[in-house]
């Protein structure tokens, strides 16, 4: 058994959760030293952790300097809202008549991210946000389309928390949304769903975009 995996994991978790929080902002220059004394760790595991994480595209790794955490760009942006856009459209129509497991699904997640937003919880909400609408990509029916959307959580969370911090008021404007597109799944409406969530994704891609410097 590799005894430093435990370590490692505790540091790849540990700077995953800050980076998609914005706790590492984009431009920050992190040291092994730094994180392995922030997790309580020697070196070893924080090498192998950031190994990992520059594999996943949210650090670069510079030898003897540290790594530094990959800021979102604006070409980052427009290809995951692009993708999203061409996955929920497709989901959205796919999941009429919506099984009443859904709908209660969709709703109890409105209601967790009103009270989020309520509560100024704004990492708790992108992530809420995020589960709704891979709820209603895994009730579309396609297996494929649903794998290809979950390799884009650890982006749309990062973009979300973003959104969120620089707009604490688009939390409410998202439940709003989300309750506009839940009516419909409920009525019925295929079309008026897509056309709901091509709205709602396309506001997400204005407000993004707005955090690119």
């Amino acid at each position: 058994m590799d005894v430093a995996a435990p370590a490692a994991e505790r540091v790849y978790t540990h700077v995953k959760q800050a980076v998609l929080e914005r706790r590492y902002e984009g431009g920050t220059l992190l040291t092994e030293g730094e994180l392995a004394d922030a997790v309580g760790v020697s070196r070893t595991p924080v090498r192998e952790a950031l190994l990992k994480l520059e594999v996943e595209g949210l650090i670069k790794l510079y030898p003897k300097k540290g790594a530094l955490v990959i800021a979102v760009s604006a070409q980052e942006i427009a290809d995951v809202v692009e993708t999203r856009l061409l996955v929920e459209e497709h989901a959205a129509r796919k999941a009429v008549p919506a099984p009443p497991r859904l709908i209660a699904r969709l709703a109890e997640l409105l209601e967790q991210q009103r009270r989020q937003g309520a509560d100024g919880d704004l990492a708790g909400a992108a992530v809420t946000d995020r589960l709704f609408h891979a709820e209603i990509v895994r009730h579309g029916g396609n297996e494929i389309l649903s794998r290809l959307y979950d390799q884009l959580r650890d982006r749309q969370l990062r973009m979300g928390v973003a959104v969120m911090h620089a707009h604490p008021d688009r939390i409410a404007k998202n439940v709003a949304e989300h309750g506009e597109i839940l009516q419909a799944l409920r009525d019925g409406d295929a079309e008026r769903a897509a056309a709901l969530v091509r709205r709602h994704v396309g506001w997400f891609s204005t407000l993004a975009r707005g955090e690119v410097r």
